[in-house]
């Protein structure tokens, strides 16, 4: 709990930095469900909408089968999530729970209804746009290239150096 309350506190400082530095209008906010943090995001955008990340979730609730179920549970769950609309979804939802496999695990089920408030936002969207909100997996993985790229030069005379490689690094990522 003290990790969670720490996490929180500093993505509040983070954002009253966005706040100061001029960012105004968030519109949308995929996060991976760390606890608090979408109140500190709707605390300081309260126009903002928080959207959990599609992939951790479903993860989260893979967490709960065995190994000989992963491939019965993604099945399962697939309906759930590019479903047209939120009737759609729920129906799909409806359809998981009462399959052998959500039967066989309600806490893979409860993990989709705890999070349903903040799962339904981007079925509003057009799905070209729910591409781009649905997880949070582009963004770890362009962070952890800009990551490599600079662990694996050490230091740096300035910051110019530091910027021209990671703007190198996002040309080639790019």
């Amino acid at each position: 709990h003290s990790n969670m309350c720490a996490s929180a506190k500093a993505w509040a400082q983070a954002f009253a930095q966005l706040r100061n530095r001029g960012l105004e209008d968030v519109i949308i906010v995929c996060c991976d469900g760390l606890g608090g943090l979408g109140e500190e995001i709707t605390a300081s955008w309260p126009a903002a909408t928080v959207q959990t990340c599609v992939v951790h979730l479903c993860r989260a609730a893979m967490r709960y089968a065995a190994y000989d179920d992963l491939r019965a549970m993604a099945a399962a769950m697939r309906p759930v999530y590019p479903a047209c609309d939120m009737d759609a979804a729920e129906a799909a939802l409806a359809e998981f729970a009462a399959s052998p496999v959500g039967e066989k695990y309600p806490a893979a089920v409860r993990v989709w209804e705890r999070a349903w408030e903040k799962f339904v936002p981007f079925l509003e969207f057009a799905p070209p746009v729910r591409k781009v909100i649905y997880t949070t997996n582009a963004i770890e993985s362009f962070n952890r290239q800009m990551r490599k790229i600079i662990k694996t030069r050490g230091h740096f005379p300035n910051d110019d150096a530091l910027v021209k490689l990671l703007w190198l690094g996002i040309v080639d990522i790019e």
